[in-house]
Formats: structure tokens, sequence, C-alpha cells
């Protein structure tokens, strides 16, 4: 028996087209043709309801929430959900849905590299690897998955690590959990670690900063100035930084703003291993908490539920501390 799935449509390469002088822009094509996308039909019975038709860079975190509230109240009536997003900010937002959503029914992110003018389009393929996902019972109560170029990914791992190849999307240092054939769904591993922060709000001042040879704390002053409750820093490494912003650090310590270490590597954990000044372990005794392996874009929408659900620092900090890798 067909599986009944809603797809929700939020813009992106996937519903664009080429538009003479003006470039690739967001066309209003795609609702149509999915409803009658024949391969798409004879996979389940589909519902399409366009949410935004918006480039993926125009997401915000507040926009994000409002999407995981519409999937959690919509999917209760379908066996599946699948959501259309553009490229740029997907692991992003499949992050933050990842965190909020209350719903244990198959969630899944696609998109495409190519858009609807382009030869060779990714798109309508994708979106039917995504439903066929979506349908497979063994999809239920994996988190927010990501299907893209026939692989599944957990919206935690996944990143676009290529700007233009159909195969951009990734989880470097795991893999997917499986991948779509022709004739079968196949998960050939399962994810461990998942985390959960049921939220209705966001707090979205918390601030993102990478870090490079010979950075001062000018970017980390800002950021106090601002009004910033937590600062994420990609540090090297291990989670190393240069002398110079360690000053700043410590006065935005010292006025009660989390300062989190994450790693600027594309892959590995941050460890309070050095004990150098500027080393892991020093940021560590001087009251910096360290990310695991969680990169810093999902670490910064992390702490935005977080402070969004507790507000207070303290509690924050203690349940950051718990849920970590």
């Amino acid at each position: 028996m067909k599986k009944n799935i809603l797809i929700i449509l939020t813009g992106g390469t996937i519903g664009m087209k080429e538009s003479g002088n003006l470039g690739v822009v967001p066309s209003n094509e795609l609702v149509d043709f999915l409803k009658q996308f024949p391969q798409l039909i004879s996979v389940a019975n589909v519902d399409v309801l366009e949410f935004l038709n918006v480039p993926s860079p125009h997401m915000t975190p507040d926009t994000m929430l409002e999407l995981a509230k519409l999937i959690d109240c919509k999917g209760a009536s379908y066996d599946g959900v699948v959501i259309t997003h553009g490229t740029d900010t997907l692991e992003e937002t499949a992050f933050l849905c990842d965190l909020v959503l209350t719903t244990r029914k198959p969630i899944v992110f696609t998109a495409a590299m190519r858009s609807g003018s382009e030869l060779g389009l990714d798109g309508p393929r994708n979106i039917i690897d995504a439903v066929r996902v979506a349908s497979h019972h063994e999809s239920a109560d994996k988190g927010v998955l990501v299907v893209m170029n026939d692989e599944i990914h957990t919206a935690r791992d996944v990143v676009k690590s290529d700007t233009g190849k159909i195969d951009s999307f990734t989880s470097p240092g795991y893999g997917p959990l499986g991948f779509v054939d022709p004739d079968i769904v196949v998960y050939h591993h399962a994810t461990l670690y998942r985390e959960n922060v049921w939220t209705e709000e966001l707090d979205t001042r918390v601030d993102l900063i990478k870090a490079v040879a010979g950075m001062d704390g000018r970017h980390i002053d800002a950021s106090v100035q601002s009004g910033a409750r937590a600062i994420v820093i990609e540090a090297m490494g291990r989670g190393n930084l240069p002398l110079e912003p360690l000053p700043s650090i410590k006065a935005a310590l010292d006025k009660g703003i989390l300062v989190v270490i994450a790693t600027r590597a594309v892959t590995g954990r941050v460890l309070p291993e050095y004990g150098y000044e500027g080393g892991g372990k020093h940021l560590q005794d001087m009251g910096a908490l360290l990310a695991g392996d969680l990169q810093g874009l999902k670490v910064r929408l992390k702490l935005m539920a977080l402070f969004g659900k507790y507000e207070d620092a303290e509690t924050v900090r203690r349940f950051f501390l718990q849920t970590r890798d």
C-alpha cells in the first residue's frame, strides 16, 4: 500500500530556472510539476504545500523554527514529510529541525545542485529518492535525514562540501547511513547519537567567529558589545587559538557570555589536549566549553535553541555539557 507523504517546498535551486540576463531565479512551476510527476505519483500518495519560495541564503533561524513547527503540525496527518530546500543553508535548517521536532515520523530534506534549466538536472531524481526514503518503514525514528545523489545522511553530520558538484553533500568522517537504489532503500548502519532541544522559540544572539593565523580580539569584542549571549569560535586543530584574542575571550567570560570552542578542521573532535596559552586545555581552564565534533555553524544553532528554551546561561552551559559529543 502506498504511503501518504507531504512535500513542503521552501525554494532553492531545485525550484529555479534561468531567466535571460537575470540569471537563475526562483520559478513558480515546481508545485504543478510535482502534482503531475508520474514517477512520483507511482511511489506514494503525495500532497504538496508551498511554505516559501526563496533562495536558501535568505533563510533565517526564526524561519527555520517556523518550518519545524509546520512539519510537526502538518506531518501528523501523513506517514512522512519531504522538504525541498536550497543547498546553501540546507545543513543548517535540517539540523535545527532535527533538534526541535517532536515527531518520530520520517522527515527528509532534499535539494538540487542544478536548476531546472541545466542539462542533467538532479532535482527530480532527488525528490523521488526522498519520497521513497520517507515512505520506507526503516526511516522512522532516525531523526531528520538528508537525501541527495542516491545517499542518505543524518542532519547532524551532513555538510555541503562543494559549490557545484551533484555529490556535494557528504558526511565527513562518518559517511552516509545508507543509499537509494532503483529497486530498494538500503540502510547499512545506524546513528547512535541523537539530541533534542524542544523549544518554542530561539534566542538568535549567538555569533560564530572563524580563527585565523594572527587574529586579534576585535570580532570577539564586537560580539560582546552587540549583546551576544554566546560566541562560537571555530579554532584551529584540536581547539587551539593564537595569543592575541585571549584577553577578549576572558573579558567575554567575565561578563557571563558563553564561549564555545569548535574546530575549523573538516573532521575530528576538539579536546583539552594542549596546555600552552591558547591551547584547548588552557581555553577550557579559562571557562570556555568544548564542542566535541559538532560543526561551528551547528553549535551556533544548538545554542540558539538552548537559550530559547532555558534563557539562563548557567542552565544552558549545563545542558550543553550533557549533550555534547
